[in-house]
């Protein structure tokens, strides 16, 4: 079994999220001119919903998605970006919200907001060192001949003639 798939959804969390994911219609006055069989089936829902949870959690980039599960990490993003724009996301925050305020109740009349800027908390796990962070300068090697990288000219200020 793969990681990703620790990222799947309940049944019971899938159908309060599936009521608001909109279904995808053929218009009826457009004429497809197509081959029969031509193209892939559109992706199930439930597998985009668990793949977009799955960027979400682990914070890796959208062509990082693993393939084995999930398929064409640009279809899963063509997805995500179709929902973002029919508001899917921001209905269920809302619902989530209404859902706390009734379980814990929320003081609607003073709010603040914080903000914190972090790694995910299974980034590293999932997708490896950063890149940038593999050979730095001050881990490499020393260069033979035991001289680092430095000037031979001695400092000087820019007033002083060379």
């Amino acid at each position: 079994m793969t990681k990703a798939k620790s990222c799947e959804v309940t049944d019971e969390f899938w159908q309060r999220v599936q009521t608001l994911i909109p279904q995808r219609q053929r218009l009826e006055n457009q004429n497809y001119t197509r081959k029969a069989g031509g193209g892939r089936k559109p992706k199930d829902p439930r597998l985009v919903f668990e793949a977009i949870i799955y960027v979400l959690r682990t914070g890796c980039q959208w062509k990082a998605l693993p393939a084995e599960p999930f398929g064409s990490a640009s279809a899963i993003h063509a997805r995500f970006l179709e929902w973002e724009k029919a508001g899917v996301f921001e209905n269920l925050w809302r619902l989530g919200l209404a859902e706390y305020d009734d379980m814990e109740g929320i003081a609607w009349r003073w709010q603040s907001i914080d903000g914190a800027m972090m790694k995910a908390p299974m980034a590293r796990h999932s997708v490896g060192l950063n890149p940038t962070d593999r050979e730095k300068k001050w881990e490499q090697a020393s260069f033979p001949g035991g001289r680092s990288w430095r000037p031979v000219v001695a400092r000087r200020d820019r007033g002083q003639s060379s």
